[in-house]
This record gives structure tokens, C-alpha cells and sequence, in this order.
């Protein structure tokens, strides 16, 4: 299994988290630490206030819509990835709602054209269709994504400016399609995404191969969707680089910038609570049980994949006493990874995952029917909160 950690928390976030009263949570549970959410929007507001720029939350990272009072006093507004989180926008959070997806089918693209902000479209011919269903009094405005084939990501998984990827229109593949002059007059903006969990540097580069590739679009456009990935709250990165490249980009080219974080939101803000509920050993090796489940409740660890850090907890062998921690499900493979203690693991002991507000609960499954971990929000002014709670009435409602 890959070791890969998740970033690293300051030793004051860390401390706030260690705070929570966790043994209140009910097991397994997200907790949302709202003090350092409102403390990332901060740092988002000041990017935007700085460069010029404006700012969405990207749903498809996180979509607690219980924090969505916090956060819209920070943000612009969101970009969902199809009608139901553009739906859930809209109800919760408003007034921006962008949307963006491969491919619309047609009721659901209509359904948006009611009440979307901007609707990006993935091709030319998907811009094509779009603009012969859409009214054109009152529609969206619209987008083209365009991938201009440059990226530093290094897992494939999460890399979507390959050559061969389907997401985005390729320099050549626009060419090809020889669009129609007023369907190229129709496109207000150009939406682009090729970070993952990067530093500015890498946006500077993107923009570069943008404006090679596709410099001729530029003029005239409204917007540029400089997408997501943005790792700006994450200890070290280089904000003051961030906004000199938005400034740069916006006075050379005259128009409003926008940036999709999803992860940088909600970055070391939350944990994830479980329970141990049996120990075991099977090939010389200790094993705990817990009441959660990597392929259900995390399952990046298992795609990406990568090692989330416990509280108080440390490598393999670091400490004493080494487990390997695996979930409920029927799946060989439900591991979340080996950690070691200081002292040895007890039936009924609480364990703490840290940064697990982003890409958990917005991917969670019941499979096998594991539960669905309860949803918190915790302030040392407001206490803890169940937002959430989940049993078998959910499970039973997404089948038939």
C-alpha cells in the first residue's frame, strides 16, 4: 500500500482538531472544525480581495451544505459537476452557480439553462448541441474547456490534461471541428483544469501553455476559469505568486478571473472518528477491526491511493505497537494502513483521521450496507453539533 502522506497540519491546527471532544461523536463521524473552515475562506476572500479574482467552491470536493452560511460570506459563489449539485447550489448556497460536465443530457442541461450562471461545455460538438437547445434570450453564459495538454501531476488517476483525456477540447480537436464563427462569438469564457494539490508555480506554467495553445480564443471572452487544485491554504504555498500570476493574466487580457478550489476550502479543517471493534491476528501481523471502512467512507486511500495520518499515531514500527487497520467491508483490499501506537489498541478505543473534511463525504457509498458515518460541526463557541445522522432508511432508499 502507498505510503504517500496526506499534507502536513501545523502544530496549532493539530492542537484545535485534538480539541474536538471526540469521545461525544457519534462513531464512525466527519467532524467539521468551523473555526479553521471560516479560517480558509479567509485566506481564500484575501486571495480574491488581492488578485482580483473570484473565488467558487467546487461542491465535488466538499458539499457540507451545513457550512454553506459560513462559507458564502466569503466566497462568490460554486461550480457544480451536474444538475444535482448545481440544484443543491442553488437551494443552499447561491447567487453564483456555475456548472460543468463532459457531456449534458438534454432535460437536465434545460433544467440548468433556468437558473446556472455559466454552463461549460466539454467539446464542440457538446457547445453545438448547447447552443441549439438553449434559448438565447436569457441563457447561461458559456463556457468552453479547453486543455491545453500541459500538466505536472503526477498520478494518472487525477491528471486530466493528458493528450488521450477526455476531459477538455484539445487544440487539434478544435481546429477539426471548424466551429462556425457565431459559435465561437457565443463562448463568453474558457474553462480550464490541470492541477492537483499544486503550488502556484504550476499555474503559472499552465497559463503559459493556455495562452500558446489557445491565445487566438482569449480576446473578446469575458472570463477564464483557471479551475482547481489550488492547494492556497496549505502551510508554505506561495500566495503572493498565486496573485501576481492573476494580476498578470487579467491586465494582459482584460477579463475576470475565476478559481475552483474544492479542496483548499475545506484543507485540515476536519477529522473522522471511529471505533476499534475487534483485534485479530492473521499472518504474524496485529489487526484491528473498525466501525468504518476505507472503500465506503475514504476511498481516495484506496484510488489515489494514499496514507491519511492519526492522531497520535506514527509509521510502521515508529511506535511500539503496529497494526494494520482495516474496514467492515467484504472487500480483501478494505485497508486503510499500517500505524503504529504508543501503547497497544483496546476494543472500543477511538481513533482520529485527520483531514477528512475534502473528497470523503462527498464519495461515500453504502456498500455491503455499511452505515454512513454521522456528520458534525464542532466551534468551541457553538459545541458539537450532529448535523447528520444515517441508518438503514438511507441504505434502503437508494435501491429498489
Amino acid at each position: 500500500m502507498a505510503q504517500n502522506p496526506t499534507p502536513a497540519l501545523t502544530t496549532e491546527r493539530l492542537a484545535t482538531l485534538a480539541a474536538i471532544p471526540l469521545d461525544q461523536v457519534p462513531s464512525p463521524g466527519y467532524v467539521v472544525q468551523t473555526d479553521l473552515l471560516e479560517a480558509n475562506c479567509r485566506v481564500l476572500k484575501d486571495v480574491s480581495d488581492r488578485s482580483g479574482a473570484k473565488v467558487l467552491l467546487a461542491l465535488k470536493g466538499f458539499a457540507c451544505h451545513a457550512t454553506f452560511p459560513l462559507i458564502r460570506r466569503y466566497l462568490a459563489g460554486t461550480t457544480s459537476s451536474g444538475l444535482h449539485e448545481a440544484l443543491l447550489a442553488k437551494e443552499f448556497f447561491g447567487p453564483e452557480v456555475h456548472a460543468y460536465c463532459p457531456a449534458y443530457k438534454a432535460d437536465e442541461l434545460l433544467e440548468l439553462g433556468t437558473f446556472a450562471h455559466s454552463l461549460v461545455f466539454n467539446s464542440p460538438s457538446q457547445l453545438l448541441r448547447g447552443l441549439q437547445l438553449l434559448p438565447e434570450k436569457g441563457r447561461p453564459e458559456i463556457g468552453l474547456r479547453v486543455n491545453p495538454e500541459y500538466s505536472e501531476v503526477e498520478t494518472t488517476l487525477y491528471n486530466p490534461s493528458a493528450g488521450d483525456s477526455r476531459l477538455g477540447t484539445t487544440r487539434t480537436s478544435l481546429d477539426e471541428a471548424a466551429l462556425p464563427q457565431d459559435c465561437i462569438d457565443a463562448i463568453d469564457g474558457l474553462h480550464l483544469h490541470t492541477l492537483c494539490e499544486q503550488d502556484a508555480d504550476a499555474l503559472e506554467h499552465t497559463v503559459e501553455a493556455l495562452e500558446e495553445k489557445f491565445g487566438h480564443l482569449i480576446p473578446g471572452r469575458k472570463w477564464i476559469n483557471l479551475g482547481g487544485g489550488h492547494h492556497i491554504t496549505r502551510p508554505g504555498y506561495d500566495i503572493d505568486r498565486l496573485i501576481g500570476v492573476i494580476r498578470a493574466f487579467r491586465e494582459r487580457h482584460d477579463v475576470q478571473v475565476y478559481l475552483e478550489p474544492g479542496e483548499a476550502v475545506a484543507l485540515h479543517t476536519g477529522v473522522l472518528v471511529v471505533t476499534v471493534l475487534d483485534l485479530i491476528q492473521a499472518g504474524g501481523r496485529r489487526i484491528a477491526i473498525l466501525d468504518s471502512s476505507a472503500t465506503c467512507h475514504m476511498p481516495d486511500v484506496l484510488e489515489m491511493p494514499y496514507r491519511p495520518n492519526i492522531l497520535n499515531a506514527g509509521a510502521p514500527g515508529e511506535k511500539p505497537n503496529t497494526y494494520r487497520l482495516g474496514g467492515l467491508s467484504c472487500l480483501a483490499g478494505d485497508v486503510v494502513g499500517d500505524y503504529s501506537f504508543d501503547r497497544p489498541l483496546q476494543i472500543g478505543q477511538t481513533l482520529v483521521f485527520l483531514d477528512m473534511s475534502h473528497y470523503t463525504m462527498v464519495k461515500t457509498t453504502t456498500f455491503n450496507g455499511v452505515p454512513l458515518p454521522s456528520i458534525n460541526t464542532y466551534a468551541p463557541a457553538d459545541g458539537l453539533k450532529t448535523v447528520r445522522q444515517f441508518g438503514y432508511h438511507d441504505y434502503r432508499t437508494r435501491l429498489s
